[in-house]
């Protein structure tokens, strides 16, 4: 099993963050009245708005998978394809992530990181790859740098299943670590189990068949998936959610390069159902 499918680095919960912090008893200091960042676990979003709640929380990394690609799209909407300026099927999803740093004692915004997100379409395909027939093809895929309050904002579908997963989007955030290297963090996101139920049951997602995977029996979800849950909320034909992913710029575990390797080396055979 490749390595980063191991946890790594400190998963901090709600008490164990503000004791990092030193916030312990003044978590109704918000950060808008602080200058402090709050990165919230899955559904707050890490926005100033949760007042009352100081949430700096260091997400499990999990496998980058073999679909990355860099392809230096910055761009805020992935659903376009490039090469024809077509726009993929599937029901909106409004992706608000907002990246923050733990140090001194402290949790503040991380301005100039990039920010990649990719997934598979309504139909589980991914673009760009050729045991699917997508070279040539970019959609779903694309950064965007964070700004000065550490937000990047994504507009994306819904995804779609394959076999073997469950429904997840990734991401993948870099910037530079304490030490002055590359700093590189990569995990999935994921949704609500009867959420993801109802959706799938429409279409374009419907034509595809009952999924084979649910968040409860996913090879990656299994112990750690439910820290990276979104939790979407209806807007306008489609959905939002909003996130919050803390980096502790000094773990230099957590930010080694996470480019994924084949056991054995090379790409998965055509055919081969892909394992992230």
């Amino acid at each position: 099993m490749h390595t980063d499918d191991e946890q790594v680095g400190r998963v901090l919960n709600r008490r164990h963050a503000l004791a990092l912090l030193g916030l312990a008893g003044v978590a109704a200091t918000t950060a808008a009245g602080t200058g402090i960042a709050s990165a919230g676990s899955a559904g707050t979003g890490g926005t100033a708005r949760t007042a009352g709640v100081v949430d700096c929380v260091a997400k499990p990394e999990m496998t980058e998978g073999p679909y990355f690609l860099d392809e230096v799209l910055n761009r805020s909407d992935i659903r376009i394809e490039p090469s024809d300026g077509s726009v993929v099927a599937g029901t909106p999803l409004r992706l608000n992530l907002t990246v923050t740093q733990i140090t001194n004692g402290r949790c503040t915004p991380l301005p100039g990181a990039t920010v990649d997100i990719w997934q598979c379409d309504a139909l589980g395909v991914y673009s760009g790859i050729e045991q699917q027939d997508t070279v040539g093809k970019q959609f779903l895929r694309g950064y965007q740098v964070s700004n000065r309050a550490g937000r990047a904002v994504f507009t994306t579908i819904l995804p779609g299943w394959y076999q073997g997963r469950t429904v997840h989007i990734h991401v993948k955030i870099q910037t530079t670590g304490t030490d002055g290297n590359a700093y590189e963090f990569t995990s999935q996101l994921y949704l609500p189990e009867a959420f993801t139920a109802a959706y799938l049951a429409t279409e374009p997602y419907a034509s595809k068949g009952t999924p084979d995977t649910t968040n409860s029996t996913d090879m990656h979800y299994a112990d750690i998936g439910d820290q990276m849950l979104l939790n979407p909320t209806r807007q306008g034909p489609g959905y939002a959610a909003n996130f919050g992913i803390a980096l502790d710029l000094s773990d230099t575990a957590v930010g080694a390069d996470d480019s994924f390797q084949m056991p054995g080396g090379g790409t998965p055979p055509e055919g081969t159902p892909p394992p992230a």
